[in-house]
């Protein structure tokens, strides 16, 4: 089975932050040498040069013999296309098919297509123990930008600790969106309803990574086969993420679409991270327009999430210097959390390299956290 030793250290390799964090991010779940990466962020000088130059870095790998390195490099390419730029969706087919059908085409994976609304169906995988034990079930899926293929790192080192697995894209993500053309929605209890179905499940580990965090916490909320609850950086609330002031004059904005119109371009003008964010957004969602989507992704609150109704057993993972979700969000979310049958919250410092978004950097402590937690709260196991 693929087994990855996670890469510690989080790199400087581009002056852009939202840049610089995704060059970490392939490399710190193990799929891409720090070498590709530095010279990655040595030629990008904006987002413009990013879907080119990952281009040419698959096409050397594939010269090279370098499968593995070429497959994530396809998946780097998409992540900056334009949704508007056909290549986008060529670039995740391409991804998919060498993941799929050469990378991995020996691996023990277990592809799916769970039954969803209007004859529509959810990619998923199974990977199942590897250990001739199943210890828990344990279901992951991501969030704002994720696919459930790049997590197979996290999955193959659950599965070596005698843990089946269960991935999945949801509305918005992965193959639901690009292929079934579902969009984005917060009542994360119907896919998690339909996953849990699907695979006959009844008491399991749900882990949610990025804005995942926050779904999980909604499905957990409605779902009681869900017995412990993983989340990964959360936001909690979206818009309580900026300051009062500022969170108060963006509802004031909403009130005013030709003002709002005009300070969003302007915004994404001037900041790389919003502009890929907000066009994401509306890609997600399949918004018709800036302001469409900036209503959807307002339902990500307290109020939708319904932290008073899980009473499972959390743990919580924050980076301290998490460069979306100030640490205020963990506090809040902590607090929210008032009925969880018990609360567990680690938050990770510069000093373990874990300190960013979803411990891109240290993914190896994360785990070893989330697997000594796991332990910590399982029944007995049972014979696979």
């Amino acid at each position: 089975m693929f087994t990855v030793e996670f890469p510690v250290g989080y790199h400087d390799m581009n002056p852009i932050k939202i840049i610089d964090f995704q060059l970490n991010r392939w490399y710190s779940l193990g799929y891409i040498p720090l070498a590709d990466m530095q010279e990655a962020g040595r030629n990008i000088d904006g987002l413009p040069a990013w879907k080119d130059e990952f281009i040419r870095q698959a096409e050397k790998a594939l010269a090279d013999g370098r499968l593995l390195h070429a497959t994530f490099h396809y998946r780097a390419a998409e992540f900056f296309t334009h949704p508007d730029d056909p290549a986008k969706l060529e670039l995740y087919n391409r991804f998919i098919d060498l993941f799929y059908n050469e990378l991995f085409v020996d691996e023990p994976i277990e592809r799916h297509h769970v039954p969803y609304d209007n004859g529509t169906t959810l990619p998923a995988m199974r990977i199942p123990s590897q250990t001739g034990i199943v210890r828990d079930t344990i279901v992951m899926h991501g969030g704002f930008d994720s696919f459930i293929e790049e997590f197979y790192s996290l999955a193959t080192a659950f599965a070596q600790q005698g843990y089946d697995v269960i991935l999945f894209d949801g509305p918005g993500q992965g193959g639901a969106l690009k292929h079934q053309q579902i969009p984005m929605h917060f009542a994360w209890e119907k896919p998690a309803k339909a996953v849990l179905d699907y695979f006959n499940v009844t008491d399991v580990t749900w882990l949610g990574l990025s804005m995942g965090g926050w779904l999980c916490f909604r499905a957990a909320a409605f779902e009681t086969r869900i017995k412990r609850v993983i989340a990964s950086s959360i936001a909690f609330d979206y818009m309580q993420i900026p300051p009062k002031p500022v969170a108060d004059f963006a509802r004031w904005l909403f009130k005013h679409p030709r003002l709002f119109g005009v300070m969003t371009d302007w915004k994404m003008r001037a900041m790389p991270q919003e502009k890929w964010g907000i066009e994401n957004m509306m890609y997600m969602w399949k918004a018709d327009s800036i302001l469409d989507a900036s209503f959807e992704i307002l339902k990500f609150n307290e109020e939708n999430q319904r932290p008073d109704l899980v009473t499972q057993d959390v743990l919580i993972l924050t980076g301290e210097a998490d460069h979306f979700i100030p640490m205020k969000m963990h506090h809040l979310q902590v607090a929210a959390l008032k009925n969880a049958n018990s609360m567990t919250e680690k938050v990770f410092d510069r000093s373990t390299q874990g300190h960013n978004h979803c411990q891109v950097g240290n993914l190896g402590l994360a785990m070893d956290t989330m697997l000594t937690w796991i332990d910590e709260k399982l029944p007995e196991p049972s014979l696979a």
